[in-house]
């Protein structure tokens, strides 16, 4: 059956093994938040935003790929339905965090991707952790896939706004804001090259 055509509480019942999953990840962050602060006495994590695909976006990803917009597809070939977005303060604290969640022993890592040191053709930059979380429910337990994206608050900032431009506009964007935007990127990351060089050198002076 077609995503847009199923009703709400079939959907209900699909989700909540992923909604189970995030409040799981959640908690895995916030324990790295108070762990790396107690010992450290330092957060290097700016804010966590958690959240569910819509069924619309979830059904034009399906397209996109060349599969029909089915609720058995998604759940089959969608890795981001759960996503969980990590912003940190500095580019090596995203290393630093991707670590102590490799090292979690009920995270299974599937793939990394990491458009940071290899970023994409537009500019994006970000790394994405491909993970599965042992979730119980009332029938037994289950793997629950979730995307992790971990960015620096720049690089937070430029893919937000380039999302909600190409969005607004269902054709294909103007190849001068394309430009634009890719050369937006480039001062984003020389950014946060600077304000990361600049952080190392203040916690030499510690």
């Amino acid at each position: 059956m077609l995503i847009q055509e199923t009703n709400s509480h079939d959907l209900r019942i699909a989700m909540l093994p992923y909604t189970s999953a995030l409040k799981l990840v959640d908690m895995y962050i916030d324990t790295i938040e108070e762990e790396l602060f107690t010992y450290k006495s330092q957060n290097p994590i700016e804010h966590v935003k958690s959240r569910l695909k819509r069924p619309s976006s979830i059904a034009r990803k399906l397209e996109k790929r060349g599969y029909e917009p089915t609720l058995e597809n998604a759940l089959k070939y969608i890795d981001d339905i759960a996503g969980v977005r990590i912003v940190c303060q500095f580019q090596d604290d995203i290393y630093k965090v991707a670590e102590v969640i490799k090292n979690f022993q009920n995270i299974r890592i599937v793939q990394i991707k990491d458009y940071i040191k290899e970023p994409k053709e537009n500019g994006y930059r970000s790394y994405h952790m491909h993970v599965e979380i042992p979730v119980r429910m009332l029938h037994g337990e289950e793997m629950v896939k979730v995307e992790i994206q971990l960015r620096t608050v720049a690089m937070d900032f430029w893919a937000s706004l380039e999302h909600k431009i190409r969005y607004k506009n269902e054709s294909d964007v103007p190849e001068h804001i394309s430009k634009e935007l890719k050369l937006c990127a480039t001062m984003v990351e020389q950014m946060d090259d600077q304000m990361q060089h600049l952080n190392n050198e203040i916690e030499q002076l510690d």
